[in-house]
C-alpha cells in the first residue's frame, strides 16, 4: 500500500505479545515505519523477523523525549501476573505524554465493557466463586478506562476486546464504543488480527479521540 505522506511513525510497546504483535504485523503490512519497542532482543527477532525497528526498553524507563518521536504510540503492555503493573504503566504512559501532541493508544481489558442488562462484565466476574486467582487484572483494567476519562490533557484512545480475545487472522467486524457485543455463534469474542485491524483503521482515521472503543468477531 502506498500511503505517499500520511506514513505514520507508529510505536508499539509490548510487539512480541498476541496483540502488539498483530498490531505491529498490520502496521508495517499498511506501509507505515513501525517501531517494536521490547524488552528481549532475540525473541523480538524471532518473531517479528530479522528486518524489524526494534527499540530496547522496558515500559517504565520509556520517557517523553523518545516517545515523541513517534506520531503513535501503541501501549500493548500486558502483565497477567502481576496486573497492577499493566495500572502502573498507564499512569506512567500518562504522565510522559501530557500536553503531547503524540497520540497514544491504550489497549485495555474487557471487564469494563456494559453487558445486555446494563451492568459491566466486571460485576459478573467479580461474582465468580475462585475467582482469587485471576480477578486483579480485570479489576486493574476497571481503573485503568477511569483514570483514563478522568485525564483531558493527553491524546489517548482507548480500545478493549471482547470476552474472550483468542489468536486468529482478520476476518469480519464491528465496532462499538462500550458494549459487550455478541458474535454470530452467540459468543463475545475478538481475534487479534481483528483487533489489529481496528487499532490500525483508528489511527488512520481518527474516531474516538479520549474515548474507549471495542472491537468484535462477526
Amino acid at each position: 500500500m502506498d500511503l505517499g505522506d500520511n506514513v505514520m511513525k507508529i510505536a508499539v510497546i509490548g510487539a512480541t505479545g498476541m496483540a502488539g504483535r498483530a498490531i505491529f504485523e498490520e502496521a508495517t503490512t499498511r506501509g507505515h515505519e513501525v517501531t517494536a519497542i521490547v524488552r528481549n532482543v532475540e525473541k523480538a527477532r524471532a518473531e517479528l523477523g530479522a528486518g524489524a525497528t526494534l527499540l530496547v526498553s522496558d515500559i517504565f524507563d520509556l520517557k517523553r523525549a523518545t516517545l515523541e518521536q513517534f506520531d503513535v504510540v501503541v501501549n500493548a503492555f500486558a502483565n497477567h501476573k502481576e496486573a497492577y503493573l499493566n495500572l502502573d504503566a498507564v499512569t506512567h504512559l500518562i504522565h510522559e505524554f501530557r500536553q503531547s501532541e503524540t497520540r497514544v493508544i491504550f489497549l485495555l481489558g474487557a471487564a469494563s465493557l456494559i453487558q445486555a442488562n446494563g451492568t459491566r462484565l466486571f460485576d459478573f466476574l467479580v461474582e465468580l466463586p475462585g475467582n482469587e486467582a485471576w480477578i486483579d487484572e480485570p479489576r486493574y483494567g476497571v481503573l485503568e478506562l477511569d483514570i483514563l476519562r478522568a485525564t483531558p490533557d493527553v491524546n489517548w484512545t482507548g480500545v478493549s476486546p471482547q470476552q474472550n480475545f483468542t489468536p486468529g487472522p482478520a476476518s469480519e467486524h464491528r465496532i462499538a464504543l462500550n458494549d459487550l457485543l455478541l458474535s454470530a455463534d452467540g459468543k463475545s469474542h475478538v481475534t487479534a488480527g481483528n483487533m489489529a485491524v481496528g487499532v490500525l483503521d483508528e489511527i488512520e482515521t481518527p474516531q474516538h479521540i479520549r474515548e474507549r472503543f471495542t472491537v468484535s468477531d462477526m
